[in-house]
């Protein structure tokens, strides 16, 4: 970890679609990233405005998540469902079905937001969009490579891929699997059950796993190395035996932590509604359990 490698960019929209799987690499190396980009690969910056200045990044294309995610609460967490919509907005980005999409964001100062774009690009039927290792701090050592602004619009269709994604219905009816195994990757203070980010309640799912999610980096914001990794998991009853679904406050943290978890080979589902969506729901039926209990 991470699995390195340059996506090929042949083929076209749908084969590309059936093509893609969990196998091929959601995370690259830096210089992986580098050898993508110097063959035409689009480079997307899905950092926050605050955090671009210091480091800029000429010929890349702004990205946020948020413009591909229903706007009222509490499904902020929730992929638009429209397709046409979903085109349309990815096309004006410039992304093609047969070019690879490198993401970058700062895995330090950030929230995964490289693992949100490249998680929801996966299940939309992109399987050639993948993220850094290291993100943007890596990809700067030695100099940025230069860049190629994509041509707008793109040719990219979306074409959805379930994979990677757990509803909140799919969530409510595997709770208490033994099959399943539920992974908080928030701070440890929300799962004891503090709402920092306007969750209706407080806690986590019953049985939930806690694993902050930035555990799983060391302090340049590279991935700890596999056997490391594959210990902490273990440790918290994680690994290829069980169905893995990641949650935070609105999927963003948890699609990161699935572009790991997938890396590793294990199967994993991201609840992109999470913890927005699921507290807002009735207690009854949508239990949270909080360290006060």
């Amino acid at each position: 970890m991470p699995v390195e490698g340059r996506p090929s960019a042949a083929g076209d929209g749908r084969a590309l679609a059936a093509e893609g799987s969990a196998s091929e690499p959601w995370i690259v190396s830096a210089d992986a990233a580098r050898e993508l980009i110097a063959n035409g690969a689009i480079v997307l910056d899905a950092r926050e405005p605050h955090l671009k200045a210091a480091r800029r990044l000429p010929g890349a294309v702004t990205v946020r998540w948020e413009a591909f995610s229903q706007t009222l609460a509490p499904n902020q967490g929730l992929l638009l469902s429209d397709d046409a919509a979903m085109t349309r907005r990815l096309q004006a980005l410039g992304l093609s079905a047969r070019r690879p999409v490198v993401v970058v964001a700062d895995p330090v100062r950030g929230w995964g937001e490289d693992g949100r774009i490249v998680w929801m690009l996966r299940t939309l039927g992109h399987p050639r969009a993948v993220l850094i290792d290291g993100g943007i701090r890596a990809l700067g050592r030695g100099g940025f490579p230069q860049i190629s602004k994509p041509a707008a619009p793109g040719d990219f269709v979306v074409h959805r891929d379930p994979r990677w994604l757990a509803d909140r219905e799919q969530v409510r009816a595997e709770l208490g699997s033994p099959a399943a195994v539920f992974v908080d990757v928030r701070e440890p203070r929300e799962f004891a059950g503090a709402t920092p980010y306007g969750e209706s309640r407080g806690g986590h799912l019953p049985g939930a796993r806690p694993l902050y999610y930035k555990d799983l980096l060391d302090g340049d914001g590279r991935l700890l190395p596999q056997a490391q990794l594959v210990r902490l998991l273990a440790a918290q009853g994680i690994d290829d035996g069980h169905e893995v679904i990641a949650y935070c406050t609105g999927g963003v943290r948890a699609a990161w932590f699935t572009s790991v978890l997938n890396d590793l080979g294990m199967s994993v589902r991201n609840y992109a509604g999470s913890m927005w969506e699921w507290s807002a729901q009735p207690a009854a039926s949508y239990p949270l359990i909080s360290a006060a209990e």
